[in-house]
């Protein structure tokens, strides 16, 4: 799916560009990948759980631009990425006003903005298409994260208990928001 690069303003003044990522940035994108699936425990892999080929990440890079279904969209700043969500509408007849949602960004770039803008683009671009309610989960301890998606409009509608099991064998569980457009 096609996206138009814009820019934002981060809390600490600096400048970003939110843009669609391309086939050059596979590598980029498989480093970030694994960076930020080492920061937090609230994503859904470990980052020796992302075992991606540069050649794989770029076929998917380059099937993204020509997508109706998914939208990427990647935060650069600082010369690198830095934050990046994906945005999957379902297709199927009966579920075709839904898409859901995943996030993250790097722990050194937390409270400047950038979750808040991507989401800003996902809502836009779901209501452009038509989508009337939007999807995500989260691990339960991520209040950062929670207080965002509930800022932004969403709300928890059901609960998974001991849906993550963590290498130290903590089980936690998973919320499933909503927020309808």
């Amino acid at each position: 799916m096609k996206y138009d690069n814009k820019t934002i303003k981060l809390k600490n003044g600096q400048s970003a560009i939110l843009r669609a990522p391309s086939a050059n940035d596979a590598a980029e994108l498989i480093a970030y990948m694994k960076t930020v699936f080492g920061e937090t425990d609230f994503l859904m892999r470990y980052p020796e759980e992302f075992e991606m080929s540069v050649e794989d990440e770029a076929k998917i890079l380059e099937g993204l631009e020509s997508s109706e279904t998914s939208l990427m969209i990647c935060c650069e700043a600082d010369g690198k990425l830095v934050g990046n969500c994906q945005l999957s509408f379902n297709q199927r007849i009966k579920t075709a006003h839904r898409a859901t949602i995943a996030i993250s960004v790097l722990k050194d770039y937390w409270g400047q903005g950038i979750g808040t803008a991507l989401f800003e683009e996902m809502i836009k671009v779901s209501k452009d298409k038509g989508v009337l309610q939007m999807e995500l989960e989260f691990v339960e301890g991520n209040e950062r994260a929670k207080r965002l998606y509930e800022k932004i409009g969403f709300a928890v509608v059901a609960e998974k208990p001991n849906a993550i099991r963590l290498k130290d064998g903590t089980m936690l569980k998973e919320y499933f928001m909503v927020k309808y457009l």
